[in-house]
């Protein structure tokens, strides 16, 4: 198998992923299959731009966050951008800790190991996704623009047009909760 051949079969692999990542920014199928489908023509287009620094799925994924921010600015022009709505507050989060701020002895977090070693193991990504999907929609969007896509919260704020503190509250409890979920899916796993 060719190089060409490689990195296409690459891309039919990782097209799934790219439409679940687009599909949680854009909220419409129509829009999130277009901006894969755009981010894939490029990456087969500029194939020859990939210099390996990092590993092609990421250089294909960091295509696809510009056409979802194209997106989602094209979603602002033509009114059909929904804002996010307030969180409830999460009674479960509060419980992890106690009056004085620090973690509930049992919801103290888990050692991980080595980060590396966990970066690189596909089960680890497997459960990662899985987490993800099962974060309320605005804390998977939030957390992705800030943590996947590299967005600073200054860009987030006004991308989803939400307050700066409401932001740090999002992506809190969504670090919580993907630990907790994480912890649950991955570690334990390992462990057993």
């Amino acid at each position: 198998m060719n190089e060409k051949e490689d990195r296409l079969q690459r891309l039919t692999a990782v097209r799934p992923r790219l439409v679940s990542f687009a599909l949680m920014h854009l909220r419409d199928r129509s829009q999130a299959e277009d901006a894969v489908q755009e981010a894939m023509m490029s990456a087969i287009e500029k194939s020859e731009n990939f210099a390996g620094r990092s590993g092609y799925e990421t250089w294909v994924f960091g295509i696809l966050k510009y056409k979802i921010l194209d997106a989602m600015r094209a979603q602002k022009r033509h009114g059909r951008w929904h804002p996010l709505e307030d969180e409830a507050d999460d009674d479960a989060i509060d419980r992890q800790f106690q009056r004085n701020g620090r973690w509930q002895e049992d919801a103290r977090p888990s050692r991980w190991g080595e980060p590396e070693a966990a970066f690189e193991n596909e089960h680890f990504w497997q459960v990662f996704d899985a987490c993800m999907i099962a974060l309320p929609e605005n804390a998977a969007r939030v957390f992705s623009l800030r943590e996947l896509m590299g967005l600073s919260t200054a860009d987030i704020c006004r991308e989803l047009d939400i307050k700066e503190n409401n932001c740090w509250v999002i992506l809190h409890r969504a670090r919580l909760r993907l630990r907790a979920c994480i912890e649950k899916g991955w570690l334990k796993e390992d462990t057993a």
